[in-house]
């Protein structure tokens, strides 16, 4: 099994999903997948093309959705047809062939090896949203009191900090923009984090005892069920 590397990615072999790692075939067949860098419309229909054909494809894309340059445009040259109507279903078909894996926020940072083996490493951001459970309602945007600059309008208007590309996105699901340190932390003084946290205190009285701080608990109940593994926990020795 290869490692991870110091840089936190994690090599991406045909077969596996993000997270794992599994060896390489050493014999001479060559490996049933292909990877295409890029989702605009050029990669999407490459995708297809081959995916159509039986090889199993993971398509790379930097930006949280598919679709590239052409999904911003209104008209296409030279027969002012709408863009989006030619592409969205190229999109969407993408993103339910069964042969193709959509890998979005994602850079290829590393490609090594020979024609039919080789071995991609890629790194994958965090959306810092659940894909699962997101169902694109909106009620996120709704209240979310942060502007930003929109990227897809090319800066024209503004976007909120969690938001989805484009109307018509694939994958249809919401993306969290972080930059930074929030306000309230850069502002203390005293450099305090801001997050919530659960705190263990160890009380000098005789014998061992231990208290959970965290409102909305009892502490009471919380030490009958600690009590046996509070020295693990605490890593202390009393």
């Amino acid at each position: 099994m290869r490692s991870r590397n110091q840089t936190g990615t994690t090599p991406i072999l045909p077969g596996q999903t993000p997270g794992k790692e599994m060896t390489m075939a050493n014999d001479s067949k060559p490996v049933g997948a292909a990877m295409v860098v890029g989702g605009g419309i050029a990669g999407v229909q490459a995708a297809l093309d081959m995916a159509n054909s039986g090889v199993k494809v993971y398509l790379v894309e930097q930006s949280p959705a598919i679709g590239g340059k052409m999904a911003q445009l209104d008209k296409t040259f030279p027969t002012n047809d709408c863009a989006m109507c030619i592409s969205s279903p190229k999109l969407v078909e993408a993103g339910r062939h069964p042969n193709i894996e959509l890998l979005t926020n994602t850079d290829l940072v590393g490609l090594e090896g020979t024609a039919g083996h080789f071995r991609a490493t890629v790194r994958k951001r965090p959306r810092y949203v659940d894909l699962e459970k997101c169902t694109a309602c909106d009620d996120c945007v709704q209240v979310c009191p942060i502007s930003l600059p929109n990227e897809f309008n090319e800066a024209l208007d503004t976007r909120t900090a969690i938001y989805r590309p484009y109307a018509q996105a694939v994958p249809n699901k919401y993306a969290v923009t972080k930059r930074g340190t929030s306000p309230c932390k850069a502002t203390c003084p005293a450099e305090t984090s801001a997050q919530g946290f659960f705190r263990f205190v160890l009380l000098p009285v005789g014998t061992f005892d231990i208290k959970f701080e965290k409102e909305g608990y009892k502490p009471e109940v919380v030490e009958k069920v600690l009590y046996k593994n509070a020295q693990t926990i605490l890593g202390l020795t009393v």
